[in-house]
């Protein structure tokens, strides 16, 4: 699965004028290498062993440097499967939107190279099981999406990308002093075993500045206030494809090296930093909520409302819970689902309107052109966390993990962190309600009425439509994500 988007990129250094001439060609291309390994995805999703979450299936475990013991070592549980096939899932559906909607300017063939690339350092994240193969994997990451805002982003594209390599590099810096301060004292780089271990070997004041180097780390990419500023520039400056895998996937990184790393590798470095992780989160749900209130730009506002979101997936990682580290992962794959969703359509807008400035739009989108609108505002009404679809779980499960966090925290100040996390809730549905208000509800603005817009392509609803029903499926039906993840989770957690 990992080797197939490699093999992919590589390929595409072969000469054009002998392989794959002309951008068409390309673009099919970059179909079919995402739609095989989101195949393969697809496979090991049918083969998983139900039954047995927490063991790491599907292995691969060679000799990397036996010398300095690094081992090339694989594997996927019943925590990383799901982000796995939202992974592979949102990179076939980039593709498959890009053959009628490409963004404009670069080279197709580069860009097709840069997005397979792309998705080699996502999926390798999230089945490396070895630290520095870890990082190898996160670092993969940066390259290839700086490049693409820096060559297909909009007009402040450049201070964009170079604003996200600048925050992603520091933050890359004082994760890997933090991991090889645990593996140097812990005498291992295996993950599985870290996590079994719980931290033993590790004096409290290495678990303690571990966690936090890590930690620092990790919350860049989550992104976490106040780190998270290079993500609004990153996010409206991107075309729609980066947007897309920024919002869904990559965002996912960071909270998922929490789970899977400092957590289990540094419970008591957790313990220490779980009341400030969580003061952070719930400012970043509410400052996320506000900002978006103060948005005039439909993308701006979008990726301001993913501060938010993932503050709720903090939220959970902090309370150090089953339920709050299930409302973390739960939370990752909605927002994935939901925000690829949002950023697909605020593309279509612009593609349309030529802005997505609000106030210009104005309104009236239901009567000019109501399928697209209709679609946004489902979107929407999933995003600020309507029960019955995705977004409603993570939020009300990290919320109910803040009620009753770990016995070893201070249960009053998470029932704070509970009650303006709900409050972030109330902001986050009157953003959303006012987004619609000025766009799709009343008569139509000067600008969506001079418009005779084009109707939702075959390739638009091809890609929309798994997030629609997925959506759909995983509110609606929830136990089926949380049976995999509760037991791997209370294991990571040392069985509690």
């Amino acid at each position: 699965m990992v080797g197939t988007p490699l093999a992919g990129a590589l390929l595409l250094l072969l000469p054009a004028g002998r392989f794959l001439p002309g951008d068409v060609a390309v673009r099919r291309y970059g179909v079919a290498v995402s739609g095989v390994t989101l195949l393969v995805a697809a496979v090991a999703l049918a083969a998983f062993d139900f039954g047995s979450p927490t063991r790491m299936q599907f292995g691969v475990n060679e000799e990397w440097a036996l010398s300095v013991g690094l081992r090339f070592h694989l594997g996927v549980d019943g925590i990383s499967l799901p982000l796995v096939v939202l992974t592979a899932l949102l990179t076939f559906l980039c593709f498959l939107y890009t053959i009628k909607h490409p963004p404009a300017g670069g080279s197709t063939r580069l860009l097709t190279a840069l997005l397979l690339v792309l998705e080699v350092g996502l999926l390798g994240t999230f089945v490396a099981l070895d630290l520095v193969l870890f990082f190898v994997f996160f670092e993969v990451v940066l390259i290839p999406m700086y490049v693409v805002i820096a060559l297909w982003g909009g007009a402040g594209r450049r201070a964009a990308a170079y604003k996200f390599i600048l925050y992603t590099l520091l933050g890359s810096g004082l994760l890997l002093v933090g991991m090889l301060l645990v593996a140097v004292n812990a005498g291992t780089l295996d993950m599985t075993e870290l996590a079994t271990r719980q931290g033993a070997g590790l004096t409290h004041g290495i678990q303690v500045t571990a966690f936090l180097l890590m930690g620092l780390g990790f919350a860049v990419k989550a992104p976490m206030w106040p780190l998270h500023t290079w993500l609004p520039d990153a996010h409206t400056e991107a075309p729609t494809v980066g947007s897309v895998l920024l919002a869904g996937v990559l965002l996912k990184m960071g909270t998922y090296g929490f789970v899977r790393i400092a957590v289990p590798g540094a419970p008591e470095g957790a313990e220490f930093w779980a009341p400030w992780l969580g003061l952070l989160a719930v400012i970043g749900i509410v400052y996320g909520a506000l900002a978006c209130l103060a948005q005039r730009d439909l993308k701006r506002m979008i990726a301001y409302s993913s501060v938010g979101h993932m503050g709720f997936v903090l939220l959970g990682i902090a309370t150090l819970t089953p339920v709050g580290l299930n409302a973390a992962l739960f939370g990752n794959i909605a927002h994935g689902l939901i925000t690829g969703l949002l950023f697909f359509l605020a593309g279509a807008v612009k593609e349309r309107y030529g802005t997505g400035d609000l106030d210009a739009l104005g309104g009236g989108m239901l009567a000019k052109a109501p399928t697209l609108a209709s679609i946004l505002t489902f979107a929407s009404v999933a995003s600020l966390g309507l029960p019955g679809l995705a977004g409603f779980w993570g939020e009300m499960l990290a919320l109910l993990g803040a009620y009753k966090p770990h016995g070893d925290l201070p249960r009053e100040t998470f029932m704070t962190f509970m009650a303006i996390g709900g409050l972030g809730a109330v902001l986050t549905a009157a953003y959303f309600l006012r987004m619609l208000a000025k766009i799709t509800h009343g008569p139509p603005s000067e600008v969506v009425a001079a418009r005779s817009v084009a109707g939702i392509s075959v390739y638009e609803y091809a890609a929309w439509t798994p997030l629609i029903v997925l959506t759909l499926l995983v509110g609606l039906w929830p136990k089926a994500l949380l049976e995999v993840t509760t037991a791997p989770v209370r294991a990571l957690l040392g069985g509690g």
